[in-house]
């Protein structure tokens, strides 16, 4: 009996973006590395076979990781050594070589079954991790959202999953390549969202022996996992303030989940100690940001906010408005994702320039018509969007207002600067680079139909016009206007 029915303990995290310090929520310490290390210490102290996994996204989102470009994150998640990590889509934010570089110095196995070179057909990482603990056998298996592959294709060498049809038949083709060796209990490492969790359980052939997936990207928290074709789906929102835990009971005569319990345990003092050693290898890193970057830029007139990236922000209209106006573009269309922080001010520092808009890119300046527009905006206001968030979402400067009809499918009002926009009106109109490279695909036009073709850059530095503007300004605000309303 004591030799069929196995227990262990698996620990998850997911989108963790560098978010290595502790805030204070509710006169309480909460989140950070170092308890989050001293946690997973403590359970694999005292539970007999622990295993630690990272779905995606170690990196960027916190001053530290961007100005380190995560050899700060790797150093520092060497030290709590995950039992296996998969890629995100942020890993790649810092260059593909650069990638390459860091998981040479991880000195954890990285894994990821969809990301290669076409030709010829060469993975960049390992598929997949099978790990022997509690006289088991383990199989980690990688899979990340086609989103990496827009910051990344170059020339068509690159190659990627594009949906989850393709994503489950490569599992299976994981999972029959390993049948011969005996694995008891087979888990997926997923960065796609929580909906595509579930729409790749639905699609998994019950034979291949997947019975967990431990998913990231939609930041989900859950209050239980869900449960889609006898598999097991969960995730552990975003950043060091909660980790998820299963404790399970593995069948090893059958390979499959006898029993399990499941929780999302926050990381507080009440729950676990910290990693004083740790703490010093963040303070050092800490120190040299800190002495670069606390010079204070200027003091907004109140905070303002950004709580939800598929939807107008203060933030959003604030940072549209002022590229708008610096660029000399008629609309500024400047990508939600791209502001990372939920709220900034009143004090406003270069470092927190630096972590509200970490992504320095370059702005193109490109002519459409009115009808253009309204294409590229009803594909933006698609229903996967605005149901699941599952895809580009945008802020807009002022003198653009819309409202759109979701259920006719149409916009009611279209106008720039207070009049109907007609479909033949020419605006000019600002793009980040990401945006620009993946055009077609975030908007359903091509570059070639615009009324300039490809458009012009308008700066090379995002981030430069933004310092300039914030050294100059005096006491900026911003509001919700209504400038996008879906109704």
């Amino acid at each position: 009996m004591a030799e069929r029915y196995r227990p262990f303990t698996l620990l998850h995290s997911n989108d963790l973006h560098g978010n290595f310090l502790a805030e204070h929520v509710d006169e309480k310490l909460l989140g950070g590395i170092s308890m989050l290390s001293g946690y997973v210490a403590e359970v694999r102290k005292n539970a007999p076979n622990v295993v630690y996994c990272i779905s995606g996204d170690m990196l960027q989102g916190s001053l530290i990781d961007s100005e380190f470009q995560g050899i700060s994150t790797i150093e520092i998640m060497n030290m709590i050594d995950p039992d296996v990590v998969s890629l995100g889509n942020h890993e790649i934010d810092y260059g593909l070589a650069h990638l390459l570089f860091l998981e040479r110095c991880a000195k954890f196995p990285i894994v990821c079954a969809n990301f290669f070179i076409k030709n010829p057909y060469t993975r960049l990482f390992n598929s997949h991790k099978i790990i022997k603990i509690g006289g088991m056998r383990m199989l980690f298996i990688g899979i990340i959202t086609d989103e990496v592959m827009h910051s990344v294709r170059r020339d068509n060498l690159l190659g990627g999953l594009v949906d989850v049809e393709e994503a489950a038949r490569e599992v299976g083709r994981i999972c029959n390549a390993y049948r011969a060796v005996d694995i008891d209990f087979t888990v997926l490492l997923t960065h796609i969202g929580f909906e595509e969790d579930k729409r790749l359980a639905a699609l998994l052939n019950p034979a291949w022996g997947v019975d967990v997936i431990i998913g990231g990207h939609s930041h989900t928290v859950l209050e239980a996992p869900a449960e889609v074709n006898d598999i097991l789906i969960a995730q552990a929102g975003v950043g060091t303030n909660q980790i998820g835990r299963f404790d399970i009971v593995v069948d090893t005569d059958t390979n499959t989940v006898h029993s399990y319990a499941w929780s999302l345990v926050p990381i507080d003092a009440s729950h676990c100690p910290r990693d004083t050693r740790l703490e010093e290898t963040i303070l050092r890193y800490k120190q040299t940001v800190d002495e670069k970057y606390d010079r204070v830029l200027c003091r907004f007139h109140s905070v303002l906010t950004h709580p939800d990236r598929y939807r107008e922000t203060e933030l959003g209209n604030f940072l549209s408005d002022i590229l708008k106006d610096r660029l000399g573009v008629d609309i500024m269309i400047l990508g939600s994702g791209s502001i990372r922080k939920e709220q900034a001010g009143p004090i406003f520092t270069l470092g927190d320039l630096k972590e509200t808009m970490p992504y320095d890119d370059r702005v193109y300046a490109l002519k459409v018509s009115g009808a253009q527009l309204r294409r590229m905006l009803r594909h933006v206001l698609r229903d996967e969007v605005l149901d699941g968030g599952h895809g580009e979402y945008y802020q807009f400067s002022n003198g653009f207002c819309a409202t759109y009809n979701r259920s006719a499918r149409r916009f009611e009002r279209f106008e720039y600067e207070g009049r109907p926009m007609k479909d033949d009106d020419e605006l000019r109109i600002g793009l980040q680079g990401y945006h620009y490279n993946n055009f077609q695909n975030f908007f359903q036009v091509a570059l070639s139909e615009l009324v300039d073709g490809k458009g012009s850059i308008a700066t090379t530095s995002l981030l430069d016009v933004l310092e300039e503007f914030f050294i100059s300004a005096h006491q900026p605000d911003a509001e919700v206007e209504g400038r996008l309303t879906v109704i």
